[in-house]
């Protein structure tokens, strides 16, 4: 097994995938579980109650709360910032509410996703929104709070809310699992 864990993070779990970089400064609590081929970049900080997929990026300055599951292929962007319970108090009152980001789902830079709001597969969240409601697969959301603005392929081509390429002009039609081109 390789796994890379800088010298400088503090790694108490020994669930971590095969081929994962966890970089300095990372604390990783001892129940977490982290798949293979992960980039866990420095300063995130992961829970006990938290499952990450294979082939996750976590860019710098994420914290990953109890009650979080990252599935396969996931790219969070730096700083973002999830919330796991909507009345947080003092230590013990807790309700934790679980969030799921689902396969190839991607959340850019200071994004927010509020307890108990799930990312659809292939779904894309804007640099510095705030998740207030469930995203459903290959949706694209933007802004705070964040509004459902157009839809984005497996592939990443990003389509407006008719289904519509946005430099091509193309139009696209749902498969049983992705966005592709409709036939004329």
């Amino acid at each position: 097994m390789s796994v890379f864990i800088h010298n400088l993070a503090d790694v108490q779990s020994t669930h971590i995938g095969d081929k994962t970089t966890i970089w300095q400064f990372v604390v990783v609590l001892k129940n977490a579980i982290i798949g293979e081929n992960c980039n866990i970049c420095s300063h995130v900080f992961i829970e006990n109650n938290v499952e990450i997929g294979d082939f996750v990026t976590i860019k710098c300055g994420v914290q990953i709360w109890d009650g979080i599951k990252i599935k396969d292929r996931v790219f969070i962007g730096p700083n973002v910032t999830f919330t796991n319970d909507l009345a947080p108090r003092s230590k013990g009152d807790f309700k934790i509410m679980e969030t799921t980001i689902n396969k190839g789902a991607s959340i850019g830079a200071n994004a927010t996703i509020i307890a108990g709001n799930n990312i659809g597969d292939y779904a894309m969240v804007g640099a510095g929104s705030v998740v207030t409601k469930n995203i459903s697969n290959n949706e694209l959301w933007v802004g705070n709070p964040a509004k459902h603005v157009g839809y984005i392929t497996n592939e990443g081509d990003i389509l407006d809310l008719n289904l519509v390429h946005k430099k091509s002009k193309e139009k696209y039609k749902w498969n049983k699992t992705n966005l592709i081109k409709a036939d004329d």
